[in-house]
């Protein structure tokens, strides 16, 4: 490994460990995880040294690392401290490459598209404004699934042509898949920037969907969220977020998790952690009238023009939303599952069939009562005139957007 170069700051243990291990495997490119606290063990080293070690090398991929001597490793000083940075001085240079490690970028910020389906509603406006603003404002999004909380973001980002990076959370997210991580690239080895860093440094809107997927690894994002300078500890960059970035985080939840059981991956977040977030928007789904619209602008979409199953299906979705909200059921029908019904009747050409296939997920008592209440509601034998009404009400305003309260 004579030709790679690594920034790290390693204590006498470490290296002396590290020389030892790499003497001991000779040859080798990689090793695991284990083989690191084995050794570590046999040889009379601790294991906090070993994992300390390991926390500074390259990561090839889930518990696989790169082979490097301590030969091979560069002592990280950080050039500045973030705090002695004023907000609006001009970006830092990037760290020089040390030997082979570079700063690489994959093209993860991107201007969204509009889609037509889109239909203005609830908290767009309000969205749409604090985007406007370029103020860094950071927002927390909660509501239940398929309610259309990400496509409200994204879609603001479209109407607005500003750069937008999409991060997926799940309870595997760590800091490597959000600030970077080292990497070998054609046999060199990289430091790959994370969309954290691309969106901080294009002035983007960062998404952290699903946030309360996550782990308590998603801490390293405490200081990110307060809009001040970072310092990628792999590489001592500083990173100055430039004016527009911006963050918006979505859940199913508050952060407290759900004692319902309905989101059984939510997870309770630090208090600390969502301090930092400014407002917390919770998002309901729609009215009958406006996911009368959006239902019909898929139709629309997938060519499979029928008004008539448009109302029935949101008829129906309205009626599932209204019991479970009285809690006569445990289960709901989403604004996302009627559009996946309206793709399905676009393939199948069958209302009953496309409902079908669109509800197998449920439990067989579940999907058999709302498959009865659809029958129901085509045959005209169940109607609710509250619903009906809804749904022939029309569509808000700009002004009305702007007055939404829920």
């Amino acid at each position: 490994m004579t030709g790679d170069y690594i920034m790290m700051n390693l204590s006498e243990t470490q290296a002396n460990l590290l020389d030892s291990f790499v003497a001991a495997h000779e040859g080798k490119t990689s090793f695991e995880r284990q083989e690191m606290f084995a050794f570590a063990e046999e040889n009379g080293f601790t294991g906090s040294a070993a994992y300390t070690l390991m926390k500074q090398l390259p990561r090839l991929g889930r518990g696989v690392y790169q082979m490097i001597g301590s030969g091979n490793v560069v002592p990280m000083t950080p050039q500045v401290s973030p705090q002695a940075i004023p907000q609006q001085a001009a970006p830092a240079a990037p760290v020089a490459a040390v030997g082979k490690v570079q700063s690489t970028s994959s093209e993860e910020v991107y201007v969204p598209s509009a889609d037509s389906t889109f239909v203005k509603w609830g908290y767009f406006n309000d969205v749409k404004k604090i985007i406007q603003s370029n103020l860094f404002y950071p927002m927390y999004v909660a509501g239940l699934s398929g309610n259309g909380k990400t496509m409200m973001i994204e879609q603001a980002c479209a109407t607005l042509k500003r750069e937008y990076v999409r991060v997926q959370i799940t309870p595997e997210t760590d800091e490597d898949d959000l600030i970077g991580g080292f990497r070998l690239l054609n046999g060199e080895t990289v430091f790959a920037k994370g969309p954290v860093i691309k969106a901080m440094e294009a002035g983007a809107i960062l998404l952290i969907d699903e946030i309360d997927r996550g782990s308590n690894k998603l801490m390293c994002l405490q200081g990110i969220l307060e809009g001040k300078p970072f310092m990628i500890k792999k590489t001592g960059e500083v990173i100055i977020p430039q004016p527009g970035f911006n963050v918006i985080a979505t859940a199913n939840t508050k952060g407290q998790g759900d004692e319902q059981g309905r989101f059984i991956a939510a997870t309770i977040i630090d208090e600390a952690f969502l301090e930092r977030f400014t407002i917390t928007l919770e998002q309901p789904y729609p009215t009958a009238a406006v996911e009368k619209r959006i239902v019909n602008n898929h139709m629309t979409k997938f060519g499979a023009s029928d008004t008539d199953f448009a109302e029935k299906l949101v008829q129906w979705g309205q009626a599932i939303r209204k019991t479970y909200q009285e809690g006569g059921i445990d289960e709901i029908i989403s604004t996302r599952r009627l559009c996946h019904i309206v793709q399905t009747f676009s393939i199948f050409g069958d209302r009953m069939k496309a409902i079908e296939l669109c509800v197998n997920r449920f439990d067989t008592d579940t999907r058999g009562a709302f498959i009865d209440l659809y029958t129901k509601i085509d045959t005209g034998a169940y109607q609710t005139e509250e619903i009906l009404a809804e749904m022939d009400a029309p569509m808000p305003t700009d002004e009305d957007l702007a007055n939404t309260q829920f």
